[in-house]
C-alpha cells in the first residue's frame, strides 16, 4: 500500500507551480541526508521526469560519467551510446540533443540528484551544467532539479555562484526534519499509534528524519524501539554516525571535533568556548565549518539578548548526534535491554531535559500560538550571565521579546506527571528574573511561561509566578 504523503505543503506547492509557470524554472533543493529530498521530488513528479541521475558517493569522475550514460540509456531507450561522454559539457551535449527528441506535450522535468557527488574535484560538471542552462534550457519549457545534502556545498557552489550559474535559480526549497505534527501523521500512516510522551521520547532519541522513523514498530513501547534501533546489532542507528559527516562534508574531522564539543555542553558554547573544547585553531575553517553544520541543520547559533552578534551561543540542534555521543557510542556493547537500563539513570534524567528544551526551540512557532501571539511581531534568542565573585549568573534558554512590550522567558520541563513548582525551584526561578531584570536594564514587562509535558499543577508558589503554562500538546499543532 503507497503511504500517504505527510507534510511538505509549501515544498509540494513550489514543484507544483514550476510545472504550471509559462518559464524555465531551475528549482535548489537542500536537506541533509535521508530527510526526504529525492522522496519529495519523485512523489511531485511522478510520471513526469524525462531525466533523472543521482551522484555516486566518493566516486571518481569517469564512474560519474559511466553512470550517466546508463541513465540515458534508461530514459531513452533509442541513445545509441558507444561509450561515455569523456567529459560533462559532452554529456550536456548528448542531454540536449535527446530531450529534444522528446514529443513534448508538457513541461520537461530533468532531476539532478545529489549534485556534489557528481561534481567531483575539477571535473567540469558545473562548467557543463552552467552551459546547458545558459545555451539551452533556459530558453525551453523545462524544470531542472538541482539537489543537494551538503548544503553549504549548494549554496556556494549553486546559490551564490558568481560565474555562469550567477542567480539562475529561480525557486529555493530548503527542506527540514519533520516537526512534531508531521512525525504523528508520518506514523499513523504506517498503523503506527503511540501517545504524545511516547512520540516526544523517540523524537528526542532520532528527531524527525523519515529514513529514521521508519524502523519504528508498532507494538513496542518507545524505550523498546530505542534499544532495537540504537542499540541492536542490527540497528539502523548504531553506526549511522559514523558515515553521516563524512557523506555531507569533506575533511569532516572539523566538523565532527566540533559536534562532539557542543555534545559536552548542553547549555551551547560561545565560539571561543568551541574553539577550547575542540582543541581546533583559530581561522577561517572553522568559520566555514560552523556556517557548514548551521547550513546542514546540525547546529544553531541563538543570538544573546542584549549582546553584540559574535556572543551569540551555538547549540547542537540534531537529536541523533547528541543522542550517539551521549549514550549510543559507549554502550554499543550492551545492546540487550541498553535503554531500558539507561533510561533508569540521573544521566538520562539531565539528557531528556536538554532534549525538550531543544524540541520547544524548534517550535517556537507553536508555542507563540499556544501563547495567543501570533499575530506579534517577536525576536526569539538566549540569555546568559557567567558567574562573577560579587554576582550570580544564569542562563535563560528560550526569550521571546515581543513588539507589545512583553518579554516571555520561558522554561521548560520533561516530566512524567503534572509539574509542580516547589518553594526551592520558586525561588530559583524568581532569582533568574531579578538577575535578568537588573542585567538587561530592560523596561518591558516579564511574563514567566513554563511548557511542561503534562501541564503545571498549580499551588501557592506558581501563583503570582508563573504567567502562563501549556503542555506538551502545542507543540503538536500545525505551523
Amino acid at each position: 500500500m503507497k503511504n500517504k504523503f505527510i507534510g511538505r505543503k509549501p515544498e509540494q506547492e513550489i514543484l507544483q507551480s514550476a510545472l504550471s509557470s509559462d518559464e524555465a524554472e531551475m528549482i535548489s533543493i537542500i536537506g541533509r541526508r535521508r530527510v526526504g529530498k529525492t522522496f519529495l521530488v519523485n512523489s511531485v513528479y511522478s510520471g513526469r521526469i524525462n531525466f533523472e541521475i543521482s551522484g555516486i558517493q566518493n566516486a571518481e569522475g569517469n564512474e560519474q560519467l559511466r553512470n550517466f550514460a546508463q541513465r540515458i540509456k534508461e530514459f531513452f531507450p533509442k541513445a545509441v551510446l558507444v561509450q561515455p561522454p569523456k567529459d560533462w559539457l559532452e554529456a550536456f551535449f548528448l542531454l540536449i540533443e535527446y530531450l529534444k527528441q522528446e514529443e513534448q506535450k508538457q513541461k520537461l522535468v530533468v532531476f539532478l540528484d545529489e549534485v556534489p557527488w557528481l561534481a567531483t574535484h575539477k571535473s567540469g560538471f558545473l562548467r557543463g551544467l552552467s552551459y546547458f542552462w545558459n545555451s539551452w534550457a533556459v530558453k525551453q519549457n523545462i524544470v531542472v532539479v538541482l539537489c543537494g545534502s551538503a548544503a553549504s556545498w549548494m549554496i556556494r557552489k549553486i546559490l551564490r555562484d558568481s560565474g555562469g550559474l550567477h542567480n539562475r535559480v529561480t525557486k529555493r526549497i530548503r527542506l527540514k526534519p519533520f516537526n512534531l505534527a508531521e512525525t504523528e501523521d508520518y506514523l499513523v500512516s504506517r498503523g503506527i499509534s503511540f501517545n504524545r510522551y511516547q512520540l516526544i521520547q523517540l523524537y528526542m532519541a532520532m528527531g524527525g528524519i523519515p529514513h529514521y522513523l521508519k524502523e519504528i514498530k508498532q507494538g513496542q513501547s518507545a524505550v523498546q524501539n530505542i534499544n532495537r534501533i540504537c542499540f541492536g546489532e542490527d540497528g539502523l542507528l548504531l553506526d549511522e554516525f559514523q558515515s553521516l559527516y563524512p557523506a555531507l562534508f569533506d575533511h569532516s574531522n572539523y566538523h565532527i571535533a566540533i559536534i562532539r564539543a557542543l555534545a559536552s555542553k548542553y547549555s551551547g558554547m560561545t565560539r571561543t568556548e568551541i574553539l577550547t573544547a575542540s582543541k581546533l585553531p583559530d581561522g577561517g575553517r572553522v568559520t566555514r565549518v560552523l556556517e557548514e553544520l548551521t547550513e546542514s541543520g546540525f547546529i544553531q547559533p541563538y543570538p544573546t539578548f542584549g549582546k553584540r552578534k559574535k556572543d551569540k551561543l551555538f547549540r547542537l540542534i540534531d537529536e541523533y548526534s547528541l543522542f550517539y555521543l551521549r549514550f549510543i557510542e559507549s554502550n554499543r556493547h550492551d545492546s540487550q535491554d541498553a535503554w531500558g537500563a539507561l533510561s533508569q539513570t540521573q544521566s538520562y534524567k539531565v539528557w531528556t531535559g536538554y532534549a525538550f528544551e531543544n524540541i520547544c526551540l524548534k517550535h517556537t512557532i507553536q508555542i507563540k500560538k499556544g501563547l495567543g501571539i501570533s499575530g506579534v511581531y517577536s525576536i526569539t534568542s538566549s540569555f546568559f550571565k557567567k558567574n562573577t565573585n560579587t554576582e550570580k549568573g544564569t542562563q535563560i534558554d528560550l526569550l521571546i521579546d515581543r513588539n507589545d512590550h512583553i518579554i516571555n522567558l520561558i522554561e521548560t520541563k520533561f516530566y512524567n506527571t503534572e509539574f509542580t513548582v516547589t518553594k526551592d525551584y520558586a525561588q530559583k526561578l524568581r532569582e533568574k528574573l531579578r538577575i535578568f531584570q537588573e542585567s538587561t536594564k530592560t523596561r518591558k514587562q516579564l511574563f514567566l511561561t513554563l511548557i511542561t509535558t503534562f501541564g503545571l499543577r498549580h499551588n501557592k508558589h506558581s501563583l503570582g509566578l508563573v504567567n502562563s503554562d501549556l503542555d506538551m500538546d502545542i507543540l503538536f499543532e500545525e505551523a
